[in-house]
């Protein structure tokens, strides 16, 4: 798993997103065709990270406007679900971005 944080920049977003003030981090998740050929696997990959990731950030204020990559490796696909989140959570302390 790799995790980059970046600066928001609000002229990449939509039109119609640009105004709204962000109050919470943006966070995207990278699983390619390398970790899984199943779409239903990485589909219930993303939903576990997105969830989690939600829990972690929906109070937090002092994140807003960071925008938050994650990209998980081909090896992703044979790890356990709490194995996973041990790591993100353990990327996020990393980050300095776990409170």
């Amino acid at each position: 798993m790799v995790l980059r944080v970046a600066a928001g920049d609000s002229n990449l977003l939509r039109q119609e997103l640009r105004g709204i003030q962000e109050t919470t981090c943006r966070c995207a998740l990278v699983i390619s065709n390398k970790v899984s050929k199943r779409s239903v696997k990485r589909n219930r990959l993303r939903r576990l990270l997105h969830d989690h990731l939600r829990q972690r950030f929906e109070q937090r204020n002092d994140l807003a406007g960071r925008w938050l990559l994650i990209s998980l490796r081909p090896e992703a696909a044979e790890a356990e679900p709490t194995q996973l989140l041990e790591e993100c959570d353990s990327l996020l302390r990393s980050a300095g971005l776990d409170p």
